[in-house]
């Protein structure tokens, strides 16, 4: 019987990590697969959590818990879209990881919201290293400043970095940036390359990618 068409999409995008791991000197284990379920239908997402995928990356508090309600346990849940500070009391009891934290008010919301809750969530900064004014994210000149500032201040710990390039430039520049940034601050996760350049992130350290099209194939409209 054939796969799924996500699920073949999924084995092929794992083999393909594996192979641009080892290109890489690296570890295939080292290399995290986030599949990108935002606003995929859930016919979509049952063969590839079938298949074996445990790790899923969600752009929206509310989507997600409508999909995941119920059905996340063993799952490693990642908001990965822009996070509201009216949001982070749910992105905070939901989610395993966020990855977006990327200005001091949401920095002291999270603080406080995980206190409360009694819950550490993981959390990676988010670094606009194209200085893309559409984009989120803290420009790499102050990104030193306000990792120094998640920690002093708010007694937070990011575990890694995470950025997404522009579409019209190439990649590999921006994510040899963020591996630069990181290094100079201690930190060990890297978040970056998605479906169509995934493989020269895995060149240049990403401990995840984040897929969505090349597992689900293109996106459905919102």
């Amino acid at each position: 019987m054939a796969e799924p068409p996500a699920a073949a999409g999924y084995l092929d995008v794992v083999a393909r990590i594996a192979r641009a791991a080892q290109a890489a000197g690296r570890d295939p284990a080292d290399v995290t697969l986030v599949a990108v379920s935002k606003m995929q239908p859930w016919d979509a997402v049952a063969p590839v959590l079938a298949a074996g995928q445990t790790v899923f990356g969600e752009n929206r508090v509310q989507e997600a818990m409508g999909r995941w309600e119920g059905k996340a346990d063993g799952l490693e849940l990642r908001l990965i879209g822009p996070l509201q500070t009216n949001k982070a009391k749910e992105a905070v009891a939901f989610f395993e990881v966020i990855e977006t934290l990327d200005r001091e008010k949401l920095a002291r919301v999270l603080a406080e919201e995980m206190a409360r809750q009694g819950r550490a969530v993981r959390l990676y900064v988010q670094v606009n290293t194209g200085e893309e004014p559409q984009k989120a994210g803290v420009i790499p000149a102050e990104a030193d400043g306000f990792i120094a500032l998640c920690r002093k201040t708010y007694g937070l710990a990011p575990e890694g970095l995470m950025c997404i390039p522009p579409v019209a430039e190439p990649p590999g520049p921006h994510f040899a940036l963020l591996a630069k940034i990181a290094a100079r601050n201690g930190v060990a996760k890297l978040s970056m390359g998605m479906s169509d350049d995934f493989e020269t992130a895995i060149r240049f350290g990403a401990t995840s990618v984040r897929v969505g099209s090349a597992i689900f194939g293109a996106r459905r409209s919102a």
